[in-house]
């Protein structure tokens, strides 16, 4: 098995409102782009698994042909700023992301 941190050429995240956060997976290959994409594991599922959240939580995850990317969208535990938060522009939450196995 290979990590997905060694497939993809961004792995990122940051606020989408303050209330959610998006990660960005974007990809420099259409073949590794469509190998992840057909190997069915990055799903909400398995997302709810990894960052410890309910399915409801995972607002969005579109896989985008075009821009070889994929956008997931999830709902934050603390609003961005709000006491107990430890990531105000949420640009730390893609790590869960990067030992996924494809």
């Amino acid at each position: 098995m290979v990590k997905l941190v060694e497939k993809a050429k961004i792995l990122r995240s940051k606020n989408a409102g303050p209330f959610e956060i998006t990660l960005d997976v974007l990809f420099d290959d259409k073949k590794i782009y469509e190998e992840v994409k057909d190997a069915g594991v990055i799903t909400k599922e398995k997302i709810a698994e990894i960052y410890n959240l309910s399915l409801e939580d995972i607002h969005h995850l579109v896989y985008f042909d075009q821009a070889l990317g994929i956008k997931i969208t999830i709902a934050r535990k603390i609003s961005s700023g709000g006491p107990g938060d430890r990531d105000v522009y949420g640009a730390q939450q893609h790590a869960p992301l990067m030992n996924l196995e494809i």
